[in-house]
């Protein structure tokens, strides 16, 4: 049976499940193929404690992660409202197909929804084929203010 719960990042066991699943995503092609660094090993878990804005799903199968969902609160300015961005979103290979990620998503929009949030935000590669059906199944479209001006472009700039 698979439990989805919010990780208590206080939780010497959540901390560990959330650096495995950040791992096997990053090891993944679709997170970049390489795995974590030993400085986020060492000190993620420490980082995401000091920001309250953080809310982490893990879905577990007795004593092993299966999954996880990593959200940031924004804000939207033109609905002036909170808005949660999926930032990480990842099943274990060896947990796919199984539903997982769909109950994930349930915990994720029923966080934003305590919130108060207007909309739950996220990216995905283009190539993502099964990450896309999911997120389309689940309501997700590409963001547009106006046909005329077209589809949003993520970017970003390393610093």
């Amino acid at each position: 049976m698979i439990d989805v719960v919010k990780a208590d990042l206080n939780n010497p066991r959540h901390g560990v499940a959330i650096l495995e699943m950040l791992d096997a995503y990053a090891s993944d092609l679709m997170g970049g193929g390489e795995g974590i660094s030993d400085f986020v090993r060492t000190h993620l878990i420490d980082e995401l404690r000091k920001r309250p804005a953080v809310h982490v799903f893990l879905a577990f199968d007795g004593e092993h992660a299966a999954g996880f969902a990593n959200c940031i609160e924004g804000f939207s300015s033109f609905a002036c409202k909170p808005l949660l961005n999926i930032h990480d979103f990842a099943v274990a290979p060896a947990y796919r197909g199984r539903g997982i990620a769909k109950l994930l998503m349930q915990a994720v929009e029923a966080c934003a929804r305590e919130l108060g949030c207007c909309k739950i935000t996220l990216e995905v590669l283009e190539g993502n084929t099964v990450a896309r059906s999911l997120y389309v199944s689940s309501g997700f479209v590409g963001y547009e203010l106006n046909p005329t001006t077209g589809k949003a472009v993520f970017m970003h700039r390393l610093l």
